[in-house]
């Protein structure tokens, strides 16, 4: 078996040298082209699978979703492929609006005690509610649009380019079915997949501007996502019991619905440098979104909302470079013999995840690489 074999079949945009963005699902190291499969009447979709994105298809609903992906995965064996080297991938939905949640207690805790030594590392109301920030849409990006280093002011009276870029391995979530006031038990109904994302930040801008109201500027410049979009349906095998939560969360938190067993690769110019475990994030994908929704605020086809930077108890599973370096005090040497702290021009950072399938083989979920230019 491959990662991207029936199991899987994730969705992408793609065009080849006519330019035009059609809409196909990966098999191996190819990609089907369902655009032309719908127009000949292969699949029946409403023109949902002949669009320049996904958002059409996402917000057909989880029974449509299911019909055709069975019907994808009939037809699959006798679909001509594109091989992925011919092709350029696009970002896949139309991003309507993007959340960052903060749900790794490992990652909020080791921050804490990195920025605010003196204090407790999690702030007192953080096992109550998960907390987020509103980013910007507009600059969600594909993987492997590079990402101009930001400038802003990096302490009273100093302005200029980051001197602290860093990235977060996130894993972000696909809202197709809009709606409000959704609870946990209904997160299957309106999420249709699951892409990863590295939410890029600068760190000396965002510790100089985040009191008293959070990420701004440090954050908003770019936010990379993985092309291809995996079916919730495809991550059954990777469904895992939520985490103790203590205290009992508030009502409309509960039940927490499902973990995810899904295991990141944080490369640095092609040097693995960090494992993050997604299992052991303190809030669920469900939990998430009914807080993001519990005040009455809609989520619309397209929605974006990512978990949060996901890291382990241990250094080798940070999910940023201030965890991974200890804000820059303990460098890491990559491969070339090279030393950072945090990214130079010119860095490369993929992030990389598999989950287990339904006989437990891995399923694998894609990658998001960005470098670093001035």
């Amino acid at each position: 078996m491959t990662l991207y074999d029936l199991r899987n079949l994730p969705y992408g945009v793609f065009s080849t040298g006519d330019g035009v963005r059609r809409i196909g699902v990966r098999l191996g190291d190819g990609v089907l082209d369902l655009s032309r499969a719908e127009q000949e009447d292969l699949i029946l979709a409403g023109g949902a699978l002949r669009q320049p994105t996904l958002n059409v298809l996402m917000a057909l609903g989880r029974p449509q979703w299911g019909a055709v992906r069975a019907r994808i995965a009939e037809l699959a064996p006798t679909l001509p492929a594109v091989p992925l080297g011919e092709v350029e991938l696009h970002l896949p939905f139309e991003v309507a609006d993007y959340t960052d949640f903060y749900s790794s207690e490992h990652h909020a805790t080791q921050v804490g005690r990195i920025l605010r030594p003196e204090r407790p590392g999690l702030q007192p109301n953080w096992k109550h509610l998960p907390i987020g920030y509103h980013g910007r849409s507009a600059t969600v990006v594909v993987s492997g649009t590079p990402v101009e280093r930001p400038a802003g002011q990096l302490g009273p009276g100093v302005f200029g380019p980051t001197r602290r870029l860093d990235v977060e391995a996130e894993v972000g979530f696909v809202v197709g079915v809009p709606g409000r006031r959704i609870g946990p038990a209904d997160f299957a109904e309106h999420v249709f997949g699951v892409v990863l994302v590295n939410d890029w930040s600068a760190r000396d801008i965002q510790a100089f501007e985040y009191q008293p109201l959070g990420p701004f500027l440090g954050k908003s410049f770019a936010t990379s996502v993985s092309p291809w979009v995996v079916p919730l349906e495809a991550l059954s095998g990777a469904l895992v019991p939520a985490p103790p939560q203590d205290p009992v969360p508030a009502e409309y938190l509960r039940p927490p619905g499902d973990g995810l067993d899904l295991s990141l690769t944080v490369e640095w110019n092609g040097t693995v440098v960090s494992s993050p475990p997604f299992a052991q994030m303190y809030w669920t994908p469900a939990q998430q979104l009914a807080h993001l929704t519990v005040n009455g605020a809609s989520v619309r086809t397209g929605d974006l909302y990512a978990s949060g930077t996901v890291s382990g108890p241990n250094r080798a599973q940070a999910g940023s470079f201030l965890e991974l370096t200890w804000n820059g005090a303990e460098p890491v040497e990559l491969g070339d013999g090279s030393v950072r702290g945090f990214l130079e021009d010119g860095d490369t950072v993929t992030i990389s995840a598999t989950a287990p399938g339904p006989d437990g083989e891995p399923l694998g979920l894609g990658s998001v690489t960005g470098t670093v230019c001035r």
